[in-house]
Order: C-alpha cells, then sequence, then structure tokens
C-alpha cells in the first residue's frame, strides 16, 4: 500500500487533485476543506499521506482502486476511525471533512451533534451515531478544551507568531489564522520571514496563487 505520496500538483478538481511524478500522473482524492488549500499549490511539489480503498458494486464484483490524499498524518488518523461509522463510506467522509479534522473530532468529543449535523452530507441522524459512535476516541486529535492562547500560539515559531498578529490586526479570526498558518508550514516548509508567512496565509485562505 502507498502511504505517501510526494508529485507535482497539476490539477485540481471539486474533489480530487492530480500528482505529477517523473511523468507518471495520479489521481488522489482529498477531502472538501484541503481543496481550497491545494489549489493555491498548483504547480508546485506537494507531499500527500495517503491511504486506498476499493470502489464499486458488490453485485457484480467490478471495483476500481481509488486512492486517498491527506496533508497532515493526523488527518487520516481522523479518517480511518471516521469511516467506522455505520453508514459512512470513504466518499461520503471526504464531503462531509469541510472543516478541518481537529475541529470536527472536538465537536465529537464535546459531543455537539448539532455542529456535526452541519457538515456537508451529515444530517441529525447521522450525527447521533457518529458522536455516540465515537466519542472518547477522538481525544488525541480534538484540541484540548480551555487550551489557552499561550499554548496554542506556542506551536508556532516567532516568525509566525509575528505573522499572526498581522492577520488577527487586519480583521480575521485568531482561530483561522493559526490554522492557515499550520497549513501554510506543511506545503512551504522553507517560509522564514513574518511578511511571507503572512502571504502563505493568505494563499491557503483564498485558494489562490500568489
Amino acid at each position: 500500500m502507498i502511504v505517501r505520496l510526494t508529485g507535482t500538483l497539476i490539477e485540481v478538481t471539486e474533489e480530487s487533485v492530480v500528482l505529477d511524478r517523473d511523468g507518471v500522473a495520479r489521481e488522489v482524492l482529498v477531502p472538501q476543506f484541503a481543496i481550497s488549500e491545494l489549489a493555491a499549490h498548483r504547480g508546485q511539489v506537494v507531499t500527500l499521506h495517503t491511504m486506498e480503498f476499493y470502489e464499486g458494486n458488490h453485485a457484480s464484483g467490478n471495483f476500481v482502486p481509488r486512492m486517498l490524499g491527506f496533508l497532515h498524518p493526523e488527518d487520516r488518523d481522523f479518517f480511518r476511525r471516521f469511516v467506522a461509522v455505520k453508514g459512512i463510506g470513504p466518499r461520503k467522509a471526504l464531503k462531509a471533512l469541510g472543516q478541518p479534522v481537529r475541529r470536527i473530532a472536538t465537536w465529537i468529543e464535546s459531543g455537539d451533534a448539532k455542529a456535526l449535523a452541519h457538515l456537508p452530507g451529515i444530517g441529525s441522524r447521522a450525527a447521533e451515531l457518529i458522536v455516540a459512535s465515537l466519542k472518547g476516541k477522538m481525544d488525541d486529535l480534538a484540541l484540548p478544551a480551555g487550551e489557552p492562547k499561550e499554548a496554542r500560539t506556542g506551536r508556532l515559531s516567532q516568525a509566525q507568531r509575528d505573522a499572526l498578529e498581522v492577520l488577527v490586526a487586519w480583521g480575521d479570526t485568531r482561530g483561522d489564522a493559526e490554522r492557515w498558518l499550520e497549513r501554510a508550514a506543511q506545503l512551504n516548509p522553507d517560509v522564514q520571514s513574518p511578511d511571507e508567512w503572512v502571504r502563505a496565509a493568505y494563499r491557503i485562505k483564498t485558494g489562490v496563487e500568489g
């Protein structure tokens, strides 16, 4: 099984991306929340943490291999647990992940079925089932309850913290700005100055290059 894939991002659709490596192009299905972030890096080399499944009709026996890709290993870990819930298959799970997995894991751990019900394709009944099935199993992925601002920003470098304050001063919420900077660090490991971090974060926010 292929568990990590690095290549040049040459195409982004509503539900997948295409990575080219040495002339071989692979289609990779990705969660909804990652589409805009990846779109900002079209033409660049990216790394996805992957897993595979077979999609098809049991009656006909016609199955097609599919590859799923995630920006972080913990996103993949969350997905594996999420699809274990009855009625949540890989396609439905990818569509439902319209928010970062740490946020969804937090809703699950807090029993917030109302928030979960607003995820794409997840209604009230499925939300209740998700909480019943997974509450207590997502604590390692959820945001710590009452985590102080200092603890959260302690995960950022000084340049990232400076960029964070600029983004907040421009009107973005601190939580969103932190998330964009964390994603930017995954996709742009060589960024160093606060100005570069601000630009990288806004590429994540807007889903466009530049």
